[in-house]
């Protein structure tokens, strides 16, 4: 077996070669508005020099949308329309993906995500409003709900068991379920190296059968700067959101939260009402027939089930 030093010119080879790949200029996309999100608007807030990017449409309450990742806004496309007959729908973009700035020196805390959301949503004079969210867009909404409790009326959250949760719990098979964040947490630049050439194909795949939308992941996900960027996210996740998060352990969430998760997700194994019913008060729970992509695998549940979540009283 040579040994591991042996890798090392291999590694800077591809180091300096993803360093290498243009990062795409979303000001050169083609807007969601004319496929995905008809009728809607794109909109943009500065947030300390970083550009968050969202999609405005309908007529209503204001419901706050989170996408996964390795995803963007357009996870929400067949949802939002629907949801827009009711509600003024927001699709918005987490800093690093999608059409939102991608910075490398970045802050990308879960607190700080949660922020970019306060300051597009005060910018849009809303200072109260729904969420429906999924993945890494739910452990950004839970950290809102921890912030920002006042600003949030309810929420959705959906497949994601607090990270903090995950990491205190880590086992063997936990990690092997959990493989991406184990992988991503690892220090700069050994995700980057190793994976990124293939940031735009694992994109697209998160996107399924949904041709379009993996089309949209690839162009907005697939470069240097957005691989570098959902890293430094699950990155986040293993530190300095650790501490945040027992920082105020003690405080349950007292938003009104209904979690929905699959039962084939790679996030099973673990007691899904045990956990939240720590993590929240008094927490509505719904298991589907489903694996990990809930929005795309049982859309007009889902959809259901976030209307009549947020207009019963």
């Amino acid at each position: 077996m040579k040994p591991v030093t042996a890798l090392v010119p291999v590694l800077l080879v591809l180091f300096v070669c993803f360093r290498g790949t243009a990062a795409a200029d979303t000001n050169d996309l083609v807007s969601t508005t004319e496929e995905f999100f008809v009728g809607f608007k794109d909109v943009e807030v500065v947030v300390d020099g970083v550009k968050i990017h969202a999609v405005v449409g309908g007529a209503g309450e204001p419901l706050l949308l989170l996408h996964g990742a390795p995803q963007s806004h357009v996870m929400w496309w067949e949802l939002a329309p629907q949801l827009a007959k009711e509600f003024t729908v927001i699709a918005s973009d987490l800093r690093g993906y999608g059409r939102s700035d991608k910075p490398r020196q970045g802050d990308y805390s879960k607190r700080q995500m949660a922020q970019d959301q306060i300051h597009l949503m005060a910018e849009l004079g809303f200072d109260s409003f729904f969420i429906a969210s999924h993945d890494r867009g739910s452990h950004v909404a839970r950290r809102l709900a921890k912030d920002h409790p006042q600003a949030v009326r309810k929420m959705v959250v959906m497949d994601i068991i607090p990270a903090t949760y995950v990491w205190e719990n880590m086992n063997r098979q936990v990690a092997n379920r959990f493989w991406a964040w184990t992988f991503w947490s690892q220090p700069y630049p050994l995700p980057e190296t190793l994976m990124g050439p293939q940031a735009g194909e694992f994109a697209r795949m998160s996107a399924g059968d949904d041709v379009r939308a993996g089309e949209d992941y690839e162009a907005t996900n697939g470069s240097a700067d957005a691989f570098h960027a959902m890293s430094e996210d699950y990155r986040a996740s293993a530190g300095i959101d650790i501490e945040h998060d027992k920082a105020d352990a003690s405080e349950k969430i007292r938003v009104p939260t209904l979690v929905i998760w699959g039962s084939r997700s790679n996030t099973g194994g673990f007691d899904y009402p045990a956990v939240w019913e720590d993590e929240v008060e008094n927490p509505s729970l719904i298991e589907l027939d489903a694996g990990h992509f809930l929005v795309e695998e049982k859309p007009r549940e889902v959809l259901q089930l976030i209307r009549n979540f947020f207009v019963e009283q």
